[in-house]
């Protein structure tokens, strides 16, 4: 099968197109014929080696998280799904090396769920990463209840504009920070802009006079200092970006793969409660290009690299 993989750290250049062998189905798994695969900043860091204390490599690695495809033949103990069905998955294991970046992808049944019918296949491949970040950031970890005020940063990017949809559905306010020419996409959303920066402490109390009941942190740094100050007594904050958010007593969360929470997800987008923005899709031999786009940080909604149907292997 043709897959793009990197055979060192480094930067978008080590990406290359390759013929490696199709990937074995273990039993709790299933082989899926892959028609996209979203590009998440975890992957380029991945890729410059910044997650190597927490996932080693085997190279050549196979980069990518996210999936959306067809199942071609699930495996000796994965009775869930059958060939012809068509999944999302989170598909991420405990070390780095095989990827969604790639014409097949063995995926355990623990990291899928049934695609959304309302979605294409680009844009269900942006849902799983940044809609498990967001499903448990919100229910898991800041605990959002109706009628309470969230603040989301980066709410016109790929988890951010996920989880502005899921708060205001939630019934909360949803304060989102995002660059001038995304205020009408974060209204799109549900949310009220607010333009992140310098200043950005004051403009949220004037949003907020009595300060925001949680904080969905994904930049970190000066950001994080001013949601600490803007949160109300008793509020709450976590970060997906940045560890020193407990400084703040706040809360780190990492992802997990969760069937249960990605089926919920397909169903809400099912239901229209939840879009995903495509900004732009390429080629699986020019990835490199879309790892580029993604790391310059001023992507609004996801990036999305396609394979080509070709045939299955039945």
């Amino acid at each position: 099968m043709k897959a793009i993989s990197y055979a060192q750290y480094g930067g978008p250049e080590v990406l290359e197109l390759t013929e490696m062998p199709e990937p074995r189905v273990g039993p709790d798994s299933v082989l899926v014929k892959v028609r996209a695969a979203a590009v998440n900043p975890v992957d380029w860091k991945c890729r410059e080696g910044h997650l190597d204390q927490i996932l080693s490599p085997v190279f050549p690695v196979v980069p990518g998280w996210d999936v959306s495809g067809v199942v071609v033949r699930p495996g000796a103990a994965a009775p869930e799904f059958a060939a012809g069905d068509e999944v999302i998955g989170y598909v991420r294991e405990d070390f780095l090396s095989r990827g969604t970046f790639a014409e097949y992808v063995a995926a355990p049944v623990r990291a899928l769920a049934r695609k959304p019918r309302s979605l294409s296949f680009e844009e269900a491949a942006g849902l799983p990463l940044v809609g498990l970040t967001a499903h448990q950031m919100l229910h898991k970890v800041l605990r959002v209840r109706r009628g309470e005020t969230v603040l989301v940063h980066a709410a016109a990017g790929g988890v951010g504009s996920v989880a502005v949809q899921l708060a205001a559905h939630l019934g909360a306010r949803v304060i989102g920070t995002a660059s001038e020419r995304n205020h009408d996409f974060v209204r799109s959303l549900g949310g009220e802009p607010v333009t992140y920066g310098d200043g950005l402490a004051e403009r949220l109390r004037g949003l907020a006079p009595g300060g925001v009941d949680a904080v969905f942190d994904s930049v970190g740094g000066d950001a994080l200092k001013d949601s600490a100050t803007a949160l109300a007594s008793g509020g709450r904050l976590a970060s997906i970006t940045d560890p020193a958010v407990v400084e703040y007593g706040g809360r780190y969360w990492f992802v997990r793969p969760d069937p249960q929470d990605l089926g919920h997800l397909s169903e809400l987008a099912e239901r229209g409660v939840v879009s995903v923005h495509v900004s732009e899709t390429f080629p699986l031999e020019r990835a490199a290009d879309a790892h580029r786009l993604n790391q310059e940080g001023r992507t609004r909604g996801k990036i999305v690299v396609t394979v080509d149907e070709g045939t299955d292997n039945g």
